[in-house]
């Protein structure tokens, strides 16, 4: 009788739910905080070129909208009309002859901002454009401004 009760209290002491020391457990922390430290700095550079690619790409989708808008009334909006004129009917002069909604909605740039129109352009007849992350004209980078005419 005692032997089957020194064998179960051995076998409870090696049971495989006994927990893991607090040597275990920091040894574990600290190797996620090394994958960390070497895994974060890329996907936040990441997180910058996706919002480019965004900006870019709403670029290109509201120059195609510009285009038709141009085909259908032979000349681009003013720029008192703006973008606005992509999906309103512009109230300000001159009316377009054959508008049409060319947009259900203007996006705003990845940043939150909405995007700027030049009519006449600097770069082209008409320019689309976002300021980049830091909502100022220039920059490099993530700051950079992100255009039609690139």
């Amino acid at each position: 009788m005692i032997r089957p009760f020194l064998t179960a209290r051995r076998a409870a002491r090696h049971a495989p739910g006994r927990g893991f020391t607090l040597i275990e457990l920091m040894v574990v922390l600290v190797i996620i905080g090394v994958l960390a430290a070497l895994i974060v700095p890329n996907v936040l550079d990441r997180t910058d070129d996706a919002r480019m690619t965004a900006a870019r790409t709403d670029v290109n989708n509201l120059m195609q909208a510009l285009k038709l808008y141009r085909l259908d009334n032979q000349r681009y909006p003013s720029n008192e009309q703006g973008l606005a004129a992509l999906v309103a009917r512009p109230s300000a002069a001159p009316a377009p002859p054959n508008w049409r909604r060319y947009l259900d909605k203007l996006p705003n740039d990845p940043w939150g901002r909405p995007y700027q129109y030049l009519n006449p352009g600097v770069h082209g007849e008409v320019d689309v454009l976002s300021l980049g992350a830091d909502g100022q004209a220039g920059g490099e980078g993530a700051n950079a401004d992100i255009g039609s005419w690139q």
